[in-house]
């Protein structure tokens, strides 16, 4: 069942979204090569917890972390560990935030260091693509319109979209119906409605679609180990179009202080002020 919310309850589901943005805020800081991924982990906790909130992945089902933490080829749901960031990496921080009982969930995918510029161009075509499918949001369109937005950004650019997970509703629950895949055919699917809140989240392999699950049943990654990126937002639909309840502007601005630079910065263009969650100055929708 699909769960509209009132006004009243898209706020909470803001203040939710930008206490999520805000811990991933705190992880930018820390992204750098010899920094282990339970470093960055502790450090969404603790910026959860000490302003308010609830991790909501931590016991989630028997997660042991905070962060579902992506390095290279881990596509969604890796554990936080001892693993040391190194130069070249990528890494994922997928991270859910519950408040006041509504849930924000998102999810940005580090460079570390120096990258390849191919990998550079998956990162900034996966970012753009978010933007994509959220350009497709409007009241009396469908989820596919959404889905097959994204699939065919990502697949005219030389990439797969895997099949097996996609985006959800969110709200009192992490996980509300609709799913919201990253691929299929436009017209088909839950119909878009004022009060719907959903999380978009873009997940693009370099190589071929297909996944594995590894043994501990979470963690997943790509067959044939190459790359993959996940960028994320939670929406709500509103006045028959998008808002962007999380924002990447608390991540960047914080990556711009310690000095980096990079395209993936300026994927995406500015959302107009009816799609932007307050405060944030984020990266916006493309149509």
């Amino acid at each position: 069942m699909i769960y509209l919310k009132t006004a009243e309850e898209i706020e909470l589901m803001r203040a939710a979204s930008d206490l999520c943005s805000r811990a991933l805020g705190a992880v930018a800081e820390w992204i750098a090569p010899g920094v282990t991924t339970k470093k960055l982990d502790t450090i969404a906790r603790e910026y959860i917890c000490d302003n308010g909130g609830t991790p909501a992945c931590l016991g989630y089902g028997g997660f042991p972390g905070t962060l579902c933490i992506e390095v290279n080829e881990i596509v969604v749901h890796g554990f936080p560990s001892s693993y040391t960031l190194r130069e070249g990496d990528i890494v994922g921080t997928d991270c859910v935030a519950e408040l006041n009982g509504y849930h924000g969930d998102s999810c940005y995918t580090f460079p570390v260091g120096e990258v390849s510029d191919s990998v550079m161009k998956l990162l900034c075509v996966t970012k753009e693509s978010l933007y994509k499918g959220i350009g497709a949001v409007q009241a009396g369109r469908r989820i596919g319109d959404i889905a097959n937005t994204i699939q065919t950004y990502c697949e005219r650019n030389g990439y797969s979209i895997v099949r097996e997970m996609c985006g959800h509703g969110i709200g009192r629950k992490m996980h509300e119906d609709p799913e919201v895949p990253n691929y299929g055919r436009r017209g088909i699917g839950a119909i878009l409605r004022n009060g719907m809140c959903i999380a978009i989240e873009p997940m693009v392999n370099m190589g071929s679609k297909n996944i594995v699950i590894e043994p501990n049943g979470w963690e997943c990654r790509t067959r044939d180990r190459k790359p993959s990126a996940h960028f994320e937002h939670t929406i709500a639909v509103v006045d028959d179009g998008p808002q962007i309840l999380t924002t990447f502007s608390y991540i960047e601005d914080a990556l711009r202080r310690n000095g980096y630079d990079s395209p993936l910065l300026e994927a995406g263009r500015r959302p107009s002020p009816a799609q932007q969650s307050k405060p944030a100055s984020d990266a916006g929708i493309e149509d």
